[in-house]
């Protein structure tokens, strides 16, 4: 299992695309392995290699990682993404969790019904404007840094980033009140390895769409 770290999950976004990003921000070079139907899941659980029957499921120096969060801590830590000391550490964790919270509502919106749709669309928009975009706009304006914590690029930085853009893609101008969260955008897409993920064809997933929901659906019987 050397080599490449290798992506196991559907051909979208989900749980996973936090994982991409955070290994494209370090520059790691990944390949994916596909789960397209419920046979290709079925044969994973059936070989024993996820620990809790579930994906994401990342092969990474030897081991056969699943935990979303687990995953992510562990590339954080490994490329120097995940602060100096323990007070930075809990920074970076509170601040992921928020914009994990924030991501969550949007990863499961194309899976409501239509009629709930509009309600919590609006939902996401005014907690994304109220709870927790102000979070980081004072924490960027407070301390006048270029990161979150720490004065370097952390886990922290790169999540809001991921957040940012899939709440514009709800609401195009949710950042009109925001200047600091503006410029942070601009310079954390810039950012080579980052600007190099946001490139078309890079492995980056697009929204969620009614088709990829209905894979899901059929994949995961829900």
């Amino acid at each position: 299992m050397a080599g490449k770290p290798k992506l196991h999950y559907t051909k979208g976004r989900g749980k996973m695309e936090s994982i991409r990003w955070l290994l494209a921000a370090a520059g790691v070079e990944f390949e994916e392995e596909f789960i397209e139907t419920k046979e290709d899941l079925e044969k994973l659980r059936s070989d024993g290699v996820l620990l809790f029957q579930q994906v994401p499921m990342v092969e990474i120096d030897g081991m056969r990682m699943v935990q979303t969060r687990a995953i992510l801590s562990y590339i954080a830590a490994k490329y120097n993404l995940y602060g100096k000391d323990l007070k930075e550490r809990a920074w970076i964790d509170m601040y992921v969790e928020g914009t994990t919270d924030l991501m969550g509502m949007i990863m499961y919106l194309p899976f409501q019904p239509a009629d709930t749709k509009e309600k919590n669309l609006a939902l996401i928009i005014e907690r994304a404007t109220t709870r927790y975009f102000p979070v980081y706009e004072k924490a960027l304006k407070d301390h006048g840094q270029d990161y979150l914590v720490g004065n370097k690029l952390s886990w922290a930085d790169v999540h809001l980033l991921e957040a940012i853009l899939m709440v514009e893609e709800c609401k195009a101008d949710v950042l009109s009140a925001f200047p600091m969260l503006q410029a942070f955008k601009g310079r954390i897409s810039n950012i080579p390895t980052i600007k190099k993920f946001l490139q078309p064809g890079s492995q980056r997933k697009p929204p969620t769409d009614e088709k990829f929901v209905a894979v899901v659906r059929k994949i995961f019987n829900i």
